[in-house]
């Protein structure tokens, strides 16, 4: 299965390719989409659009894996990352990408083995699991790949061997 693991944003979105089969792992790509900070919001959705086009139609991923809009203290932000998830959702719905949606907390127990992990732990894992010889940067990218390890571990887990199971758009 190839999984492409999406870390929302305006200004970076991180993306991560993942095959996995049963239980081993193989990176087959990861990086960002960037867009500039001085154009109007309108014209970086698009360009995130165009550019998630692109990966999807050249690495054909069985599904999408994307963390879940989770408001800190900044919801100006917030919006920000809202209205990148929708386009990101969208661009999958309109290739026919299935999406599974899954919280830091989710992504910290599958990569980490605790829900409580810290950031660096993660993002150890991520390189120790995918056998990197370092961190992937940016931090996004990073975090674009444990998104896909969480859905390659939740995939083949056995409580999602549910028929009638669906996954979320």
């Amino acid at each position: 299965m190839r999984i492409l693991g999406i870390d929302p944003g305006i200004a970076t979105v991180g993306f991560g390719i993942v095959d996995s089969e049963r239980t081993a792992l193989h990176m087959v790509q990861y990086g960002a989409i960037l867009t500039a900070a001085g154009l109007p919001l309108a014209t970086r959705l698009y360009q995130i659009n165009q550019d998630l086009e692109e990966l999807i139609t050249k690495f054909r991923p069985d599904a999408m894996s994307v963390e879940e809009l989770f408001f800190n203290t900044n919801i100006t932000t917030g919006i920000a990352v809202a209205h990148g998830r929708g386009i990101i959702l969208f661009t999958a719905e309109k290739l026919g990408v299935p999406v599974f949606e899954y919280t830091p907390s989710q992504v910290k127990q599958a990569v980490v083995g605790y829900g409580k992990a810290e950031k660096r732990q993660v993002m150890d894992m991520t390189k120790r699991l995918l056998k990197l010889r370092s961190v992937p940067r940016p931090d996004d990218a990073a975090d674009a790949l444990a998104l896909a390890i969480c859905h390659a571990r939740s995939a083949t887990s056995l409580l999602r061997q549910n028929p009638f199971a669906k996954p979320t758009v």
